[in-house]
């Protein structure tokens, strides 16, 4: 097969120049990033092995090494591992197949400061690349194990890059980087100096669990007849979550996380779990302290990696987590589980599942306790993943009261700092017997809904949820602490003192001066609308829409419709304000019968106006606003 000359897929040239024109503060993450590979295709040779996919792979010293040759300038990170075929080095080099490309890009363009830059670079799974922050030429020799021809990548990180095949390639992958000229006013980044990759493989990579190996710098001076000394072993590869609390520093676990979780960002909290007797494991997790750009996407990976008596069985194991903590890094050994499990077995496993139980539980209680003693912390974590973890109440019923107690809301009681249901609760007036939340796409939207009028009146608090997830979990809980929660937008609501009688004979006087009106509307409106009625959560607006206390409201309709699951739209309830002066004002003109059809077109207007003022759109858009300039010139 000839030599190959491609064009770089349009992102990742993009990606390419920000990584030759890089200003980082710190260049060393490139070698983080390569080790890091070379780590993940040993780990994935040995899972083949041990399933035996791979019957002719060469497993008998797994290991990485780096070579360095001053004088050349050069820096070889080279793997014995699982290695790529000629279709997968042009798939997985020459393109990024990544959902998350452009939205990288633009967070990298954008990244204010050096360590935000470089959490860039782990997160969206593009580290090779970063190898052209500090080479002026890349070159990727690769051979996957079984396989008899291996593959040459070579690019100067211009346009193009070129493939060839190999026939004399190792098994596993080595990628040279031809280092750009030494700094002379910058020896601490010369990357072709020996001391300086001990350095960083110290600080980044010593816990990688696969020997990182180097010569050392005398065997290319031995002479003949002196015995070259053998290669230096630079990591300890000792596996944090083994030790004991006090032989880690906070370093290492924070080093244990970033190679886990793809992140230059220290971790929010660090987790250790110990479970002893009939069945052992260790957990080693960690909270991150900003979320993923693709938290919310399907393609999305979550779950933390699974090891067996240290030996690594999978990335990503999904079994040990619910998906509402799709966001949590970290590793569980498991003492006690076949080395060969598979995604399915681990599905229908007892032991499996009562390590989730207990993880997820120790997870809960970790946000809890950051709840209470570092409220700095809490608000951080929730800011980032309260959304996701609020999917467990409708998911998780087990726990679905500690994830009530440690969530937080916005309210109307303060403008800036959310709430508990807790502290909700003690804040209740006297007589009030629900809880109030409403729905909708921004807090400013909410506050100006005219549902909160009278809340807003009678000093009641409402809680102002904004997540798509809110829709669903509030009517899914339904209560809390005996409390009901009830949408300021669903069903009756009155909230006049249960005693007042003179409230209730406003009421009735009310509903009787507008029994006629309301009768008639509910006619004229009757495709749109099943009732119309008298309002008591109005004190500014001339109306409002609302939905039954039993039916779904028009977003969370749209929600599943969304998610290919048809359902039927309900009719919807009109409510009238009688103290509002075009209400008042239609109903003595129905009294006097005046013009049914100028009648009927305000009754439409009236409807159409409510169906805005919520956020939604009138039926028939062009019909509405020929109608409401019919008005508007009248009343010029």
């Amino acid at each position: 097969m000839p030599t190959e000359t491609l064009e770089f897929q349009v992102e990742a040239r993009q990606l390419l120049q920000l990584m030759i024109h890089s200003v980082y503060s710190n260049k060393d993450v490139f070698l983080r990033e390569l080790v890091s590979n070379a780590s993940d295709a040993l780990d994935k040779l040995r899972l083949e092995k041990l399933r035996d996919d791979a019957p002719d792979a060469d497993v008998s010293d797994l290991h990485i090494e780096i070579d360095v040759d001053g004088d050349a300038r050069t820096l070889t990170v080279r793997d014995n591992g699982i290695g790529m075929s000629y279709d997968e080095v042009g798939q997985l080099i020459g393109t990024i197949a990544n959902s998350g490309t452009a939205k990288f890009l633009e967070e990298l363009r954008e990244a204010k400061d050096a360590a935000g830059e470089e959490g860039l670079i782990g997160q969206f799974g593009v580290g090779f690349y970063s190898g052209f922050m500090v080479a002026d030429e890349v070159t990727l020799v690769t051979r996957r194990a079984g396989e008899g021809h291996g593959t040459r990548w070579t690019s100067r990180g211009e346009d193009t890059y070129t493939l060839e095949p190999v026939d004399d390639a190792p098994q596993g992958t080595s990628v040279t980087l031809h280092l750009k000229p030494a700094d002379p006013e910058n020896q601490l980044h010369d990357y072709a100096a020996p001391w300086k990759i001990r350095e960083i493989i110290k600080r980044y990579s010593d816990f990688i669990t696969w020997p990182i190996r180097m010569m050392p710098e005398s065997s290319a001076a031995a002479g003949e007849g002196d015995e070259a000394p053998g290669p230096e072993t630079l990591n300890s590869m000792k596996a944090l979550w083994a030790r004991s609390r006090d032989e880690v520093s906070d370093d290492e676990y924070h080093e244990l996380y970033k190679h886990i979780g793809h992140d230059w960002r220290d971790p929010l909290e660090t987790i250790r779990l110990q479970a002893e007797g009939t069945f052992e494991y260790q957990a080693l997790l960690f909270l991150p302290a900003h979320a993923p750009h693709d938290l919310f996407t399907r393609d999305f990976r979550r779950g933390v990696q699974l090891y067996v008596k240290r030996v690594f069985i999978m990335d990503d194991c999904e079994a040990l987590l619910p998906p509402y903590l799709r966001f949590v890094k970290g590793v569980v050994d498991a003492a006690d589980l076949s080395l060969n499990v598979s995604r399915e077995i681990l599905q229908q496993d007892r032991h499996i599942e009562m390590m989730r139980r207990r993880l997820t539980k120790k997870v809960l209680s970790t946000v809890k306790d950051m709840m209470t003693k570092d409220q700095d912390r809490y608000a951080t974590f929730w800011r980032e993943f309260g959304t996701a973890v609020k999917e467990g109440l409708v998911t998780d019923p087990e726990n679905r009261d500690t994830v009530l107690d440690l969530a937080s809301f916005a309210s109307t009681h303060h403008d800036t700092e959310p709430t508990t249901l807790k502290a909700y609760v003690e804040r209740m007036k006297d007589g009030q017997d629900d809880i109030y939340y409403l729905t909708g796409e921004s807090r400013q939207g909410i506050e100006n809904s005219p549902h909160m009028e009278a809340f807003r009146d009678r000093g009641i608090e409402v809680l102002l949820l904004t997540d798509a997830v809110d829709e669903v979990w509030a009517d899914a809980v339904g209560e809390y602490e005996g409390k009901t929660l009830r949408s300021v937008a669903k069903g009756q609501i009155d909230l006049d003192a249960k005693d007042d009688d003179s409230a209730d004979g406003e009421r009735e006087k009310q509903t009787e001066e507008y029994a006629g009106l309301l009768g008639w509307m509910t006619e004229q409106l009757d495709e749109d609308i099943k009732e119309v009625r008298l309002s008591s959560r109005l004190t500014v607006s001339p109306a409002c829409v609302v939905s039954d206390a039993g039916e779904l409201t028009p977003a969370l309709e749209n929600m599943y419709r969304a998610m290919g699951q048809e359902v039927p739209r309900a009719k919807r309830i009109l409510e009238l304000n009688p103290g509002h002066q075009l209400v008042k004002g239609l109903n003595e003109a129905y009294k006097e019968r005046e013009d049914r059809t100028s009648l009927t077109e305000t009754a439409e207007l009236l409807h159409g106006l409510a169906v805005l003022a919520e956020g939604g759109q009138p039926k028939d858009p062009s019909r509405f606003v020929r109608l409401m300039a019919d008005r508007l010139e009248r009343a010029l």
